[in-house]
């Protein structure tokens, strides 16, 4: 019997899963996003879903609502939102605010979702690590806004702002390209902060303190 004259079509080789990188690894790329959507939630999770969506990342099961066109859509809605009202005065107290009861608990619970696979210890650990590290950089970027809020110009606090949307990209897209590199980044980041604490404590006390007077006012 002749063989086929057809050509066979190219088969692309399959990317690794998330779940069977190293767990060194894995963790460090939760690390990044943990820090990463501290700072910016939705812009976070509108990369990690088109980075997802475009096969540079396979998502673990947990994560695959992420890709999905109306995820990406609502999150890149946010992010625009978001991207204006962090940058007007006063109204940033009150968005930030808020926003510490929704950045820190959606950062852990992306690390839960990521990490289904691992026994209940170590989702647990990666649990806690992408809660306390967007905790932590969302402490910071309060820290950074109280050091500048005072200033009577807009151009400081609107840079800072800038600067900290466009690192929630870069770190995020870094996290999942080299995992290593942005671990490495997110704990010389953590260090920082860690030994700034009582700074980062008294910002996060005026953040609320100001919210409040400006929902009083």
């Amino acid at each position: 019997m002749l063989p086929s004259l057809r050509p066979r079509a190219k088969t692309r080789a399959p990317m690794p899963d998330l779940p069977q990188i190293p767990q060194s690894e894995l963790f460090a790329l939760l690390a990044g996003i943990g820090f990463a959507a501290g700072l910016n939630l939705y812009a976070t999770v509108a990369v990690l879903g088109l980075v997802a969506r475009f096969g540079h990342l396979p998502l673990p099961s947990g994560l695959r609502l992420l890709e999905g066109w109306p995820v990406i859509a609502a999150c890149l809605v946010l992010f625009v939102i978001e991207f204006f009202a962090d940058k007007i005065p006063a109204f940033d107290l009150i968005w930030n605010a808020l926003h510490t009861f929704i950045r820190v608990p959606l950062a852990g619970l992306l690390a839960y979702q990521a990490t289904s696979q691992l026994s209940p210890e170590h989702q647990l650990l990666a649990t806690l690590l992408g809660a306390a590290v967007a905790l932590a950089a969302h402490g910071g970027k309060m820290a950074a806004r109280a050091a500048v809020t005072p200033s009577p110009e807009p151009l400081s606090n609107m840079t800072l702002s800038l600067g900290e949307d466009a690192l929630a990209i870069a770190l995020t897209w870094l996290a999942t390209r080299h995992p290593y590199a942005a671990g490495t980044l997110v704990t010389i980041f953590v260090i920082v902060i860690v030994l700034l604490m009582r700074w980062v404590v008294r910002a996060m006390r005026a953040l609320f303190r100001g919210a409040e007077h400006e929902l009083a006012g």
